[in-house]
């Protein structure tokens, strides 16, 4: 601290005034939420990786399946065998996105924590078929692929990371319409234990199972601020304190039509490197449930 502050801190001290806190960097820089956000009601589900909408369907992942839901939360489709045809052997599926009548899947090889051989799988969304795939590039540095978005706007896939040495730093962005790798993008802070991306209305939001559910901490929503920039400022968008029980957090997506907000959280079981490993007390099995979500702009309040 420079020999002037000091003396403007003292001085604040002594006529009793607040000391005046140092600018951001970038002034600019949104620091609080976007939205306000109302839980309007859950429903379970079969899958329990990620959940998202085109506004009339409900989509939900399972780790190896692809369910379809009408709005009311009724199953009408599966696709329990969903690695056929794929270019590249699978065994899990991570978060998804659907965009043009097609579900993007973020897949890999994954145990214990380590996921491998990760690609792109972009299935019909009428039969929840495979219709093509591309694969990740390996010099980017990803190790492993939790969830998965299309931002519509810029035309580009973005993926993120659960586990690996980049785990929460960075958010890995494809081409919409060559599947080419364009660039990696550094998150500031960086969350922690992603699990999920969407993109809604010009900006990135990420699931993040960064509370401890063995001591009831609450997981996390984040906004991303990505522009043409090598890193992206981030703001903690919501605490999910409303749950049933703290478990963990899955991918999430927005209703386009209603914009509610859609998130998936599996509770009872306990998570080890991502596998299930037992339960906690009062519960037999894992119960994964879509959480929906009224979302309100401060502005509008």
């Amino acid at each position: 601290m420079t020999s002037r502050i000091r003396s403007i801190a003292l001085l604040s001290v002594l006529l009793g005034a607040p000391l005046a806190q140092p600018a951001l960097a970038d002034a600019s820089l949104a620091t609080q939420p976007t939205y306000s956000y109302q839980l309007i009601d859950t429903f379970e589900v079969k899958g329990r990786q990620g959940v998202t909408s085109d506004g009339e369907f409900y989509y939900v992942s399972g780790s190896k399946a692809l369910y379809k839901y009408d709005k009311s939360g009724k199953l009408i489709q599966s696709n329990e065998t969903p690695f056929e045809g794929y270019p590249i052997p699978a065994n899990h599926i991570g978060g998804i996105d659907v965009f043009n009548d097609e579900i993007f899947v973020s897949a890999e090889n994954f145990a214990d924590g380590i996921g491998k051989d990760i690609q792109i799988a972009i299935h019909d969304a009428k039969t929840l078929k495979l219709k093509r795939a591309f694969s990740f590039e390996p010099s980017s540095g990803q190790q492993e692929v939790s969830g998965i978005c299309v931002d519509t706007n810029k035309r580009i896939v973005w993926m993120v990371s659960w586990v690996g040495e980049e785990s929460g730093r960075y958010i890995y962005g494809y081409s919409l319409d060559t599947g080419k790798y364009l660039r990696k993008v550094h998150l500031q802070p960086p969350p922690q234990w992603i699990q999920g991306i969407h993109y809604w209305k010009g900006k990135l939001y990420v699931t993040a199972d960064d509370g401890t559910a063995d001591d009831k901490e609450p997981d996390n929503l984040y906004r991303v601020d990505v522009t043409d920039k090598t890193y992206a400022h981030v703001v903690r968008e919501k605490v999910f304190d409303d749950v049933k029980f703290q478990g963990e957090i899955e991918a999430g997506g927005v209703d386009p039509k209603t914009g509610d907000f859609l998130v998936l959280f599996n509770r009872g079981s306990r998570i080890v490197l991502g596998m299930v490993k037992g339960f906690y007390p009062g519960y037999d099995r894992e119960i994964s449930e879509v959480y929906r979500y009224k979302v309100t702009p401060f502005s509008a309040k």
